[in-house]
């Protein structure tokens, strides 16, 4: 397990308790998680001061990607690393329609419809193996993990296993089951744990809903929260002004 102490924790309560000053009392989990103001506010890339989302290249994926449900912030934080970046062109255009939506198999159409046919997870490489090769996820972890760390003797084993699982799971040839593998061990090479991107992304859709619906007190909190920070205190008292 990996404890962290966020200053952005603190900044939300702080936000939350001025809110209550003027009235308005609302406790961190009800914050509404569909809420269109916050979301054109993240599509226009006015992510300064947001958790996860404040440098200027994820602000400029956000302009890109317009996303429109926390399930986008997850796969965008997951992907803006080196490695994933390279899919960030191929998941816009498919979420905006660009481009059509494929999936290596039809079969695993389930698991990457939310991630518009890109591989982004390691739960997602693991569902795969599961689906295709009728692994267990134990099992899907253990191959997950031979091919982040190529492991050669390992890798050549288990691509026998795979194969041969494909070819009894789903009627796969030699040929497309090795496509296929060849597929999952890129992308698990780099694949991101999705429970931790989904942690970030709730905080960071959180911080981004307080500024969208409550940016005085928001902007206020995060002054407070940066006094001793003179580079991040000018920012913020310039981002203030420009809102």
């Amino acid at each position: 397990m990996d404890f962290l102490g966020l200053k952005t924790l603190t900044l939300i309560q702080n936000t939350l308790a001025l809110m209550k000053k003027r009235g308005v009392s609302l406790a961190e989990e009800d914050i509404p998680e569909t809420d269109p103001r916050t979301f054109s506010m993240l599509g226009e890339g006015k992510s300064t001061s947001v958790f996860q989302f404040e440098s200027d290249g994820m602000q400029g994926v956000l302009r890109q990607a317009k996303p429109n449900r926390i399930e986008d912030l997850i796969a965008l934080n997951a992907l803006y690393r080196p490695g994933p970046m390279d899919n960030i062109p191929q998941f816009v255009d498919c979420k905006l329609g660009r481009k059509p939506i494929s999936y290596p198999h039809p079969s695993l159409r389930p698991i990457l419809e939310e991630t518009y046919g890109v591989i982004v997870y390691q739960e997602q490489v693991m569902q795969a193996t599961q689906i295709l090769a009728g692994y267990t996820l134990g099992g899907a972890d253990i191959l997950r993990r031979a091919m982040g760390k190529k492991k050669l003797e390992e890798m050549a084993k288990q691509r026998a296993l795979f194969i041969a699982g494909c070819k009894a799971t789903q009627g796969l040839g030699e040929r497309e089951a090795n496509e296929v593998f060849d597929l999952l061990e890129k992308f698990a090479g780099y694949g991101f744990n999705k429970s931790h991107a989904a942690a970030y992304s709730v905080v960071a859709y959180r911080t981004a809903w307080l500024k969208a619906n409550y940016p005085a007190e928001f902007m206020a909190a995060n002054l407070s929260n940066e006094i001793n920070n003179t580079d991040k205190l000018t920012q913020y008292i310039s981002e203030a002004r420009s809102m």
